[in-house]
């Protein structure tokens, strides 16, 4: 397994659209957390453009990818803008097992 950070900008005026298909945004979210693919996620803070920051453990980048394609979010366009990268954790309390992973 590795660890991927995934960022979400979203789209412009799709404030109300977050709003309509929040609830199964969370829904599938937390069906990830509690497979434990999902490690942590959530928004950015108010001062920063909307968006959120997930952080996966996958085989790959595709199967993350493929992960991510089904978030309603994402299927409702209200994501302008994903980026997928892996990420190889040295400090934290999954570093020694993340950096032989890796």
């Amino acid at each position: 397994m590795a660890t991927f950070a995934v960022t979400y900008a979203y789209a412009a005026n799709s404030s109300a659209g977050r709003d309509e298909h929040r609830p199964r945004h969370v829904e599938f979210l937390q069906e990830q957390f509690d497979g434990g693919t999902l490690v942590k996620s959530g928004p950015f803070g108010p001062e920063e453009d909307p968006g959120a920051l997930l952080i996966i453990e996958a085989d790959s980048k595709a199967d993350v990818e493929a992960l991510m394609n089904q978030d309603p979010f994402y299927l409702n366009g209200l994501v302008e803008q994903r980026s997928i990268r892996q990420w190889n954790v040295f400090f934290g309390a999954d570093a020694a097992a993340a950096t032989t992973r890796n």
